[in-house]
């Protein structure tokens, strides 16, 4: 029995690697534009990614960005993420999901958007674009992002 264990973990093991399902942190900072106006935005976000095949994952994340602004706040993300794998390093990516208000009077906001993420090694990089749907008559917001993040 013990035998069957032992061969079993080490089967386990030696498989690990083979698994590209991967958790992932990042920073990320670009700008944020609307009616003619634009701010910098910084934050940091957290995700973990399921493979789909070897072509195609989804994915979960949460973030905090900030406009660095005077009267706005961290805004809060969750959201989803599904593409597909490109070569052996990249990643085509459509994103979507919620993020809470950025200001005391503002309200929160839907965000649809589209990435690539480049691996190198256990570290990557990225570029996202994104659409926040405002919900009262403000006018809506766009904002592009680059990221560096790790792997694990």
């Amino acid at each position: 029995m013990r035998l069957v264990l032992i061969s079993l973990a080490a089967s386990l093991v030696a498989a690990t690697p083979a698994l590209a399902n991967e958790t992932r942190v990042e920073a990320r900072g670009g700008v944020a534009w609307s009616d003619g106006e634009s701010e910098a935005i910084a934050g940091v976000a957290a995700g973990y990614d399921y493979d789909l095949g070897s072509t195609a994952f989804v994915g979960a994340e949460v973030s905090a960005d900030k406009l660095l602004t005077e009267g706005t706040k961290v805004s809060f993300g969750f959201n989803g993420r599904v593409g597909a794998k490109i070569a052996e390093a990249g990643k085509l990516y459509a994103v979507g999901g919620y993020n809470t208000e950025f200001c005391d009077l503002c309200d929160g906001t839907w965000t649809a958007g589209a990435g690539y993420q480049h691996s190198f090694g256990k570290f990557y990089g990225k570029v996202e674009y994104r659409h926040f749907f405002v919900k009262d008559s403000t006018i809506d917001v766009d904002a592009v992002a680059v990221g560096l993040g790790v792997k694990f």
